[in-house]
C-alpha cells in the first residue's frame, strides 16, 4: 500500500512537471531506456538496491552511467531523486502509471475492462462510445481477458468499479440471500 502511495505521487509530481505530449513521449521513452537497463543488469539493479552501499555511492554509479547516455533533465532527476529516496525500485510502477497519470491530467479517463472472451473490434468501439456519452469526455480503454468472469464485463475506472458479469450477479445474489438469511 505504501508504494502505491509513493508511486502515485512521484508520477503526479513528474505528471505535472510535463509541458506537451512531445515532452510526455520523450521523458517516458528514455525513462523506459533507464528503466530496461536496470532490469537487464542484475548486478547493477542489486547495487542500487543494496541497504549496504551509502546513497551518495549509488547517486556517483548512477550519474556516471547517465553521463555515458545523456536524457532529458526531468528524466534524470526523478532516477536521481529515486536514487536518493532509496525507491528506484518504484520506477517501473511509474512508467506503468504514467500514461494514465497523462491521460487524467488532459481530460482524458482510462477505463480497465475485463471479459471471459476478446471482444469484437465492434463491440470495442461501441463500449468506448457509450463510455465518452456517460463521462462526457474522451475515453482510452485498456482489455485484458479474465475467466472467472464466466460472463459480461467488468469496468473500472479509479475507485469505481461496474461490474455486469455473471460471477458479480452471483456474488450480489449470494449477499442478498445471506443478508435475508439474517
Amino acid at each position: 500500500m505504501k508504494n502505491q502511495i509513493l508511486t502515485k505521487r512521484y508520477t503526479q509530481g513528474l505528471v505535472n512537471s510535463i509541458k506537451s505530449d512531445e515532452e510526455f513521449s520523450a521523458l517516458a521513452r528514455e525513462l523506459s531506456g533507464f528503466a530496461a537497463l536496470f532490469q537487464k543488469h542484475k548486478k547493477m539493479r542489486e547495487t542500487l538496491v543494496s541497504p549496504f552501499l551509502p546513497t551518495s555511492k549509488k547517486k556517483q554509479i548512477v550519474e556516471a552511467i547517465l553521463a555515458k547516455k545523456p536524457i532529458m533533465r526531468k528524466a534524470s532527476r526523478l532516477i536521481l531523486l529515486l536514487v536518493e529516496n532509496n525507491r528506484v525500485e518504484l520506477l517501473s510502477d511509474i512508467l506503468e502509471s504514467l500514461p494514465e497519470a497523462w491521460n487524467e491530467k488532459n481530460g482524458i479517463y482510462t477505463f480497465e475492462v475485463a471479459s471471459v472472451v476478446p471482444l469484437t473490434d465492434g463491440q470495442k468501439k461501441n463500449l468506448e462510445n457509450k463510455l465518452e456519452m456517460s463521462e462526457k469526455r474522451p475515453v482510452v480503454l485498456k482489455f485484458r481477458i479474465d475467466p472467472a468472469l464466466v460472463g459480461g464485463l467488468w469496468i473500472k475506472r479509479g475507485n469505481m468499479v461496474y461490474d455486469v458479469s455473471i460471477k458479480g450477479s452471483l456474488m450480489k445474489m449470494k449477499e442478498k440471500a445471506y443478508e435475508e438469511s439474517v
